[in-house]
């Protein structure tokens, strides 16, 4: 599977809720931290993030324009990492999140953060993208080297300890053989 296999639509708080629900709070998505979360709650928390001008959210879709995965990206001066490290022009946050399911196809998430990462980088001014992964997220993390982020440090964030990592533009087109 090719991240260009991918196209992104804005996410619709109302009418994708119900969808996000069912992914937030899987198993599988403990780290999103929604695990006992309400449609309504997850309605609300994505209603916040539209109206939020340093907060957008994406539904990532397949080659026949179904949902497939999810997609948040953050300006990192603003939202999330405000005084935890020293943001650079040029840099922006990001989060992804694949649902479960019972037919897992070899290659997907690397797939789908590759894609995420190429979207990003689509916007000249994006030098850097941040991420900010509980420490013991150890899929995230390979994941996360696979598409060329170095990690920095960890970091005290309100809600987990994090891995503060980094990847720039020239290191993601480098590391995955995407063409820039």
């Amino acid at each position: 599977m090719s991240p260009t296999t991918f196209t992104f639509r804005p996410l619709d708080p109302l009418t994708d809720a119900e969808l996000l629900h069912g992914w937030v709070t899987h198993p599988k998505a403990a780290f999103w931290m929604m695990q006992d979360a309400k449609l309504e709650d997850v309605e609300r928390a994505y209603m916040e993030i539209a109206a939020d001008e340093h907060h957008h959210a994406l539904l990532g879709l397949d080659r026949d324009g179904e949902p497939a995965f999810l997609m948040e990206y953050y300006d990192p001066a603003h939202r999330e990492l405000v005084g935890l490290y020293e943001p650079q022009p040029g840099d922006i946050g990001m989060h992804f999140l694949t649902p479960a399911t019972d037919t897992p196809v070899h290659g997907f998430t690397r797939s789908v953060i590759t894609a995420v990462m190429a979207r990003l980088f689509e916007d000249p001014a994006v030098r850097r993208v941040v991420v900010e992964p509980d420490v013991s997220n150890t899929a995230v993390h390979a994941l996360n080297d696979a598409v060329g982020f170095v990690p920095e440090r960890e970091i005290q964030k309100p809600e987990k300890r994090a891995l503060l990592s980094f990847c720039t533009r020239e290191r993601f087109f480098v590391t995955t053989g995407v063409p820039a």
